[in-house]
């Protein structure tokens, strides 16, 4: 395989398996995509599945996935922890080997129109594949979420890049992207009060004062009794995992609040965490070829 694209789609169901299998399914039968992971959560209510290929069979496999979600899930009764706008949420292209950035940009602008055409599914672009300034940020383009993106798309300011400027009776509506890998780190606290939640993660994410490159939101995970800090480090190396956990466990602790666990979601980059095997070990002069795997490949 001569270029890699790596696509992490997710979709708003967490809670029935028989679904997800359906969805991903579309996937494995997708000649050229090869499916890698597809973690689910209940309080979330998502799926988050991670598959590669060529350029081609990408693009193909994440339209297959969606128009399977839109038949499936009905965002009129969906409710979940974690913010969403559409059956199929987000599909970001990434490149990953022989590919660059402009390539999976162009991938995202045609699944886009594809989706918008033959779905009748509201489409948004976002972070490289933006064609405003305003919708870079995932976070901005998914504002108000299912319920509020229903009554204001039809307003100039939110109608979107593809497709009608009216949601899916069902399906609401989708944003597709191309960005560079991320990391999704969830980190779980001891704590049920979401006032305290909501602080910490106030005070973690880059756009109210925290670190540039960590989105982060509080959510109450209710079987639990716990509040997680959900985060996506979206630039692993000048913010790696060990100091969004550094900064977390300082914030709770101004509250008597323990750090109780965490958590990847899907699939991480090894120099991720041999970043923190260094910051950790206090290793010198340790390389990624010195992981027993990586030398065998």
């Amino acid at each position: 395989m001569d270029k890699i694209i790596e696509c992490v789609p997710n979709f708003s169901e967490g809670r029935r398996p028989e679904v997800v299998e359906a969805i991903v399914d579309e996937i494995r039968q997708t000649p050229g995509a090869i499916l890698l992971d597809y973690p689910s959560d209940a309080d979330h209510n998502r799926t988050v599945v991670t598959f590669v290929g060529g350029p081609e069979a990408v693009a193909e496999a994440a339209f297959r996935a969606c128009k399977k979600a839109s038949e499936l899930i009905n965002m009129e009764e969906h409710r979940g922890a974690h913010p969403r706008m559409g059956a199929t949420d987000v599909i970001p292209f990434i490149p990953i080997a022989g590919t660059d950035m402009k390539e999976c940009a162009d991938i995202a602008h045609r699944v886009a129109k594809r989706i918008a055409e033959e779905l009748g599914i509201p489409t948004y672009l976002y972070e490289q594949a933006a064609q405003r300034p305003d919708r870079v940020n995932l976070a901005d383009v998914r504002r108000g979420e299912y319920e509020g993106l229903r009554e204001l798309i039809s307003t100039p300011e939110r109608q979107p890049d593809y497709g009608p400027a009216r949601m899916h009776p069902t399906a609401g509506a989708t944003a597709v992207g191309a960005r560079m890998p991320l990391v999704a780190y969830n980190i779980n606290l001891g704590t049920s009060d979401m006032s305290i939640g909501k602080k910490i993660a106030k005070a973690v994410r880059g756009s109210s004062g925290g670190l540039v490159f960590v989105k982060a939101m509080a959510v109450e995970l209710k079987e639990r009794q716990q509040v997680q800090i959900s985060m996506n480090l979206v630039n692993y190396i000048d913010t790696p995992i060990h100091r969004a956990f550094e900064l977390v466990k300082l914030e709770a602790e101004r509250y008597g609040v323990p750090v109780v666990g965490s958590e990847i979601v899907g699939l991480v980059p090894m120099n991720a965490l041999i970043g923190v095997a260094r910051h950790y070990l206090r290793l010198e002069e340790f390389k990624s070829n010195q992981v027993l795997e990586t030398r065998i490949r």
